[in-house]
């Protein structure tokens, strides 16, 4: 056991450096290549922090255990919105733009909704997995085409102002570099953390569903937690609200996309009876929240994270 213990902590270590990482590379990425942090936070980040769910996923199905890879994404959703978002705008209120509240937010929202039919007969097959992929195809296209129209934001954080950043391959580069090793630090880290835990809890005696509905989906979404706690401190509030909504629609459309072309997915009827409702109503909380003062407030943080532990309470009862 304390073997597993310090296996815990050390991906703790790794997924913080990670998260520095791929913070501070994407923020002077976004800068160099002229486009709006929030647009990294939806392509670049929002990938590379749904990293670990994908390949879980992934493996789970082609394993046989199709309810894991279905709960880890219900699950992940569910923590990156009441868990993650709650928390940092905890730790610094989260100041967001209006294409947050007019675009992603409904995206997210829509996203969500468009599930339901494709769940409503408990499998999901290679056609809506093409389906799925398709579909975040298309969303990544139209986000990156609408960052350059819309130009770069003026960043919050003077570390990061054009000034201090230079357009030279050399630095672009560096950049590009930070990024792919703040990637890798989160999925090593999340994957320690999860192995660590799992072993932990079945020493503990904890059932295998509330393994899976609690620290497998927690665990895999601690490199959204990291990043938008660094980005929330570092005044970096689009790249942090960015990485939960492109976190959230890579993780349906994605992760249950590629999975199910992979091999087609079961579900439950645990997911349509608790999972998905618990999901859908946390999604739907958190439009009226972002679109009050277009601002994250530490209240609005506390409401989203106890509503967090109502809902995960709901879906273990």
């Amino acid at each position: 056991m304390t073997q597993q213990i310090l296996l815990f902590l050390g991906g703790g270590g790794v997924l913080y450096f990670g998260a520095e990482w791929l913070v501070r590379g994407s923020a002077r990425l976004a800068t160099s290549l002229g486009v709006s942090p929030i647009v990294v936070g939806l392509t670049v980040v929002s990938m590379g922090t749904s990293a670990p769910e994908l390949v879980i996923s992934v493996v789970a199905s082609l394993g046989g255990n199709p309810d894991l890879a279905m709960g880890n994404v219900m699950g992940s959703n569910l923590a990156n919105v009441g868990l993650v978002l709650g928390i940092s705008a905890i730790l610094r209120p989260l100041r967001v733009s209006t294409q947050v509240v007019t675009r992603e937010v409904a995206v997210m929202l829509f996203m969500t909704v468009a599930l339901l039919p494709l769940i409503w007969d408990q499998r999901i097959g290679r056609l809506e997995g093409l389906s799925l992929a398709t579909m975040l195809a298309f969303y990544l296209a139209y986000v990156v085409r609408m960052g350059k129209t819309e130009g770069g934001q003026a960043l919050e954080n003077e570390e990061f102002t054009r000034k201090e950043i230079s357009l030279s391959p050399r630095m672009i580069a560096r950049d590009v570099l930070f990024v792919i090793l703040g990637v890798t630090g989160l999925v090593l880290g999340a994957f320690a953390i999860r192995e660590s835990a799992v072993v932990l809890a079945q020493e503990m005696g904890i059932s295998e569903l509330v393994i899976g509905v609690t620290l497998v989906s927690i665990s895999t979404s601690l490199p959204e937690l990291a990043t938008c706690a660094v980005a929330a401190v570092r005044r970096q509030a689009d790249i942090a609200v960015g990485n939960i909504l492109g976190s959230n629609v890579f993780n349906i459309a994605g992760v249950l996309g590629v999975t199910s072309l992979v091999a087609p997915l079961d579900i439950s009827g645990d997911v349509l009876r608790l999972e998905y409702p618990a999901v859908l109503v946390i999604t739907v909380l958190l439009v009226p929240i972002v679109r009050h003062k277009l601002v994250i407030r530490r209240r609005d943080g506390v409401v989203l994270l106890s509503v967090y532990l109502a809902l995960l309470a709901f879906v273990l009862a």
